[in-house]
């Protein structure tokens, strides 16, 4: 078996699975926000559910519209933090909580061969930790509150192989828009991306969580990682649960075998309004933007405001940009406090907003207007994503985002930091 069909077998107490099976399988964490979390509440009663199976294993995160944006996503937010703390559940709110997908596994919650459900689409991210982590719509994830299971329909798996090392200034984000240009939207339709290769093991956890985080714009169900010692390292300095590592069997079938060689990739950038129209920035032009964000749950981490800061110290925003940068924790934010990495920020001329879905969503706290164009570390650009239909997105990763706003224009982080 590979590696979804190995988790997922060990999650049933089945021997073997296979691709088309439905399996009632047990879940080891139901986590939801506050975007979807109302309807899964709602339908959780609805069904007349009264406690949920394990209250420390179910999670809400409010990180979309934080802090509150109106009066309706406080009303939201008010019905959610009255149900968490009658339930007993494990409650992350403003000031204590962070972008979901980087605060679970930051405080311990998710491990290697755990199924995690959660609300929303890119909780495959967890996949970095060789986790079968996968969003559900919110009556799933009502239904998983109330018993401790879900039903999954064993997806088809799919192996990609990187050979070689990108060059300086691209990768994990560079990486997966990479891949998703070349199989489409819809190339990993309800299957498992499976990452291998020198080019994989060569990644730091937090560029794999980048990697993973964005499969589902790929269409697929999960993206799953082998778990090394950077995963176990990470994992031990943070909890002492025990967890299951799984490895995919060298006999493993597939329905797909990719390879990719990298040694020469640079950084990408995706033009409107796909994640897979993505181009290689030698070969982009001269495309003026308006405003920069860097962060969300694709690129929030502590690396990715080091490699902003790296393009940004001792720099200035161009006078007509605005740049909007998003620690994803407030563990992030406080050591990015401590490397002096927010006084590069400010004295650079941007905004350091706290953790928030905000502008990813076109929620709040930094959408783009009517004509706009906006580079973005985040990972969707469809139509009216972060704002106005009639705007456009373009996907970088972070230290192409800083360089686009010094200078105005989407711009390779080497014409900047001449070293």
């Amino acid at each position: 078996m590979n590696l979804a069909e190995k988790i997922l077998a060990g999650n049933t107490g089945k021997k073997v699975v296979r691709p088309g099976e439905f399996l009632n399988v047990k879940v080891n964490l139901v986590m939801t926000t506050d975007a979807t979390g109302l309807l899964s509440v709602r339908q959780f009663k609805k069904m007349g559910g009264k406690r949920v199976f394990d209250p420390l294993k179910v999670v809400f995160v409010i990180d979309h519209f934080v802090p509150c944006r109106d009066v309706e996503s406080s009303k939201t937010v008010k019905v959610l933090r009255e149900f968490a703390f009658d339930q007993g559940l494990i409650w992350y709110d403003v000031g204590r909580a962070g972008i979901c997908h980087i605060l679970l596994h930051e405080k311990g919650l998710v491990l290697p061969g755990d199924v995690v459900v959660g609300g929303d689409s890119h909780t495959c991210t967890y996949g970095a930790l060789g986790a079968f982590g996968t969003g559900m719509g919110s009556t799933d994830i009502a239904a998983a509150m109330a018993t401790g299971y879900t039903w999954i329909l064993v997806p088809p798996s799919i192996k990609l192989t990187y050979h070689g090392h990108p060059k300086k200034w691209a990768g994990g984000k560079d990486l997966i828009l990479f891949t998703i240009s070349q199989i489409g939207v819809d190339g990993a339709t309800y299957s498992s991306m499976e990452f291998h290769g020198e080019g994989i093991n060569a990644l730091d956890l937090d560029n794999r969580f980048t990697m993973a985080n964005m499969t589902v714009e790929a269409g697929a169900k999960v993206g799953l990682f082998p778990v090394d010692n950077r995963v176990i390292e990470y994992i031990n300095s943070r909890t002492n649960r025990p967890y299951n590592i799984y490895t995919a069997d060298p006999d493993a079938e597939y329905v797909q075998t990719i390879d990719f060689e990298i040694s020469s990739l640079e950084p990408q950038v995706s033009f409107p309004h796909s994640p897979a129209n993505a181009k290689s920035i030698d070969q982009i032009g001269d495309i003026e933007v308006d405003q920069a964000v860097i962060g969300s749950c694709t690129n929030g981490r502590l690396s990715d405001l080091r490699a902003a800061a790296e393009v940004l110290n001792g720099r200035k925003i161009h006078p007509r940009m605005r740049c909007i940068i998003i620690p994803g924790t407030q563990e992030i934010y406080r050591n990015a406090i401590h490397e002096r990495l927010i006084d590069i920020f400010i004295e650079a001329g941007a905004v350091v907003i706290p953790p928030t879905c905000g502008p990813c969503s076109g929620g709040h706290m930094g959408a783009i207007g009517p004509g706009e164009r906006c580079i973005s570390s985040t990972n969707r650009n469809f139509m009216g994503r972060m704002g106005s239909p009639e705007a456009e997105i373009y996907l970088a990763n972070p230290a192409v985002v800083a360089a686009s706003a010094i200078t105005g224009r989407i711009t390779h982080p080497r014409e900047v930091v001449k070293r």
